[in-house]
């Protein structure tokens, strides 16, 4: 977001701000795109933030028998046929680091969350959001000719229940971490991004356009009743909407046959571990993918009685 240059940012503008420029482009884009609509074999990637789910969409997207949105579908992100006949081709697939600083690479071709546009437009509680997120999943397969779509949207983590009713024969994997190293991971993203917005408007901006508000200067607590600690610039605030967050989905779904919650630290240390992923999602093609733990020395002053629960979770979801 810190390397569009000012034609670039008016145009992001233009197609992201406007809810009526976002239902247009949608309208337009499904009048044109041929229905076949697929509702199986589809995989969605939800956890909260710095879980490990842009790593395991990458790697899964490695197998290439998935479609899913990527840098060169910004910024009409509702419309990507339309985008691709209009748009100027991009040459430059410069690989670049993201603004988070964690060693994770992108270029335009790269997959990445700009699934939250749809949601911000359409109304989930509606009837017919269900049926135009199939036809939305149905054009993006179409443009990158594909049979099945693959999510990483950590807001659809206020909305399992609802997709893994709706689209049945589809897997929904829920990353989960050490919630110390998790916790302490978004505190720091959380101040890093709000110091990157004091410099520069715009990402404050972008952030809030694709519904990113999961940490930074458009933060929204995934739970936000009845909190103990309300502190966003402290640990605790963070430990304590892990433990609620996941809590509220281990109970919910742990007994749903097409929820499965992955442990990143498995994943980073067992060969094993992801290749029984690989087969879950019934890719056949097995093949290795290097995920690499992160791992801080934290020495902040967390709640006794929160550290319990926290652990205490943790070791429910990895059994």
């Amino acid at each position: 977001m810190n390397f569009y240059n000012w034609l670039e940012k008016i145009l992001h503008k233009i197609a992201l701000s406007s809810q009526l420029m976002r239902e247009v482009t949608f309208d337009v884009e499904s009048s044109f795109v041929s229905s076949k609509v697929l509702k199986d074999k589809h995989v969605f990637i939800a956890g909260l933030a710095r879980s490990g789910t842009t790593i395991l969409l990458n790697a899964i997207y490695e197998s290439d028998i998935f479609a899913s949105l990527t840098y060169e579908d910004m910024p009409f992100v509702l419309a990507p046929n339309l985008w691709a006949k209009i748009s100027f081709k991009k040459n430059n697939y410069e690989i670049k680091e993201r603004s988070h600083g964690d060693g994770i690479n992108f270029s335009i071709k790269s997959p990445e969350a700009f699934e939250e546009v749809f949601w911000k437009t359409f109304d989930p509680k509606e009837d017919e959001t269900l049926e135009n997120f199939s036809i939305y999943i149905n054009n993006i397969i179409t443009k990158y000719n594909k049979k099945r779509y693959l999510s990483k949207n950590n807001q659809n983590i206020r909305r399992i229940s609802l997709l893994s009713d709706f689209f049945a024969d589809s897997l929904i994997l829920i990353p989960f971490r050490d919630p110390i190293q998790h916790s302490y991971s978004l505190l720091t993203q959380h101040k890093k991004f709000i110091d990157y917005s004091k410099k520069d408007p715009f990402i404050s901006k972008y952030m809030k356009w694709i519904g990113h508000s999961e940490f930074g200067p458009n933060y929204i607590p995934i739970v936000n009743n009845d909190l103990s600690f309300t502190d966003e610039m402290n640990i605790n605030h963070w430990i304590e909407q892990w433990c609620l967050t996941y809590g509220k989905c281990f109970r919910k779904l742990k007994n749903k046959n097409n929820v499965h919650f992955v442990c990143y630290e498995k994943l980073c240390n067992s060969k094993e571990y992801w290749l029984g992923i690989l087969k879950l999602l019934e890719i056949e093609e097995k093949y290795e993918f290097e995920f690499k733990e992160s791992c801080k020395e934290i020495t902040a002053n967390i709640d006794n009685q929160l550290l319990k629960n926290a652990l205490s979770l943790y070791a429910e979801l990895k059994e």
